[in-house]
């Protein structure tokens, strides 16, 4: 069984129920397992800044998947959920990241492990120091909390916790 982390994150409403349809089918396929789950965290978008604040959050999953067969499922869920990939850093309904896959380090044409630029993104690292803070990431040689730390204030600034999903969805 491989501990794996993830970046999950949408700026389409209704984004509360885009980040739960997510976690839902994460949790529905039989060999995934989300284990925790950190707050929804509201924040401005970067790059492509003419869209609307993003929701974002982070989650733990145990799965027996190698690293490509969960990009996959990955790719499925947000293909269900109508992602649309038309503007480079654009808006989107769900947006599903492989963070962290154990301690494995990955650098291919389809996959990068760990994210190439989670150490620069305070809406990566925020929710994910919540669950994970003491997480070392592979080839930084440095904790989630570390990495935090080391961000501008201005880059943390943009990020807001908006509460737990749950409190956010209205059912």
């Amino acid at each position: 069984m491989h501990t794996v982390y993830i970046a999950l994150g949408s700026n389409i409403q209704p984004k509360a129920s885009y980040l739960l349809q997510a976690i839902e089918k994460l949790n529905a396929h039989p060999s995934i397992t989300v284990t925790k789950i950190s707050n929804v965290y509201n924040t401005a978008p970067k790059g492509y800044t003419a869209q609307d604040d993003f929701y974002n959050m982070a989650a733990k999953l145990t799965t027996e998947l190698s690293p490509h067969d969960l990009l996959h499922v990955l790719h499925e869920i947000e293909q269900a959920l109508g992602r649309v990939r038309t503007i480079k850093n654009g808006p989107r309904t769900i947006d599903l990241d492989i963070l962290v896959y154990g301690q494995q380090q990955i650098n291919n044409e389809a996959l990068i492990i760990p994210h190439p630029r989670m150490q620069e993104r305070a809406f990566v690292l925020v929710p994910l120091q919540e669950i994970a803070g003491e997480l070392m990431i592979p080839g930084l040689d440095q904790t989630v909390q570390d990495l935090t730390n080391q961000l501008a204030d201005s880059e943390l600034a943009d990020v807001h916790q908006m509460g737990q999903l749950d409190d956010l969805y209205d059912h």
